[in-house]
């Protein structure tokens, strides 16, 4: 088992690659579902309501698009305290707002959006749980 490998001239423990892998899990899934939405979603909406579309409401797709990319980062640079709790308070966000991502979506996209719902709830308890476990370990 994969206990250590060495970053840049560090080494880092497994957790932290653990945590990155799965941040990166977590985007794939939601890209996965901003396809869904651009290809069913989008023919059954207005057109009346795309132009509706505010820039907040498209700055908020970009920041949940960014967020897990950087945290795979950080999970890799941070000093273990600021990157356990981190993860474990960013990780808990997601989880808390993620019921209000598939808000909207038509009931023909609903057995992909469950599963993919059940992967990025995994990914992201698995998160806090790696993030806690490791905190038991130090």
């Amino acid at each position: 088992m994969l206990k250590t490998i060495l970053w840049g001239g560090e080494i880092l423990e497994d957790w932290k690659i653990k945590i990155a892998v799965l941040w990166i899990v977590l985007e794939f899934c939601i890209i996965t579902v901003s396809m869904l939405s651009i290809h069913v979603v989008i023919q059954s909406i207005p057109e009346e309501m795309i132009a509706e579309t505010t820039p907040e409401e498209i700055m908020a797709v970009v920041i949940t698009l960014l967020i897990p990319p950087i945290m795979a980062f950080l999970s890799l640079t941070l000093k273990d305290k600021a990157n356990r709790w981190l993860n474990i308070i960013v990780a808990i966000v997601f989880i808390v707002l993620f019921p209000f991502g598939s808000v909207g979506f038509p009931t023909e996209v609903m057995p992909s959006l469950i599963l993919t719902g059940i992967v990025e709830i995994v990914a992201l308890a698995l998160i806090v749980w790696y993030a806690w476990k490791s905190k038991q370990k130090a």
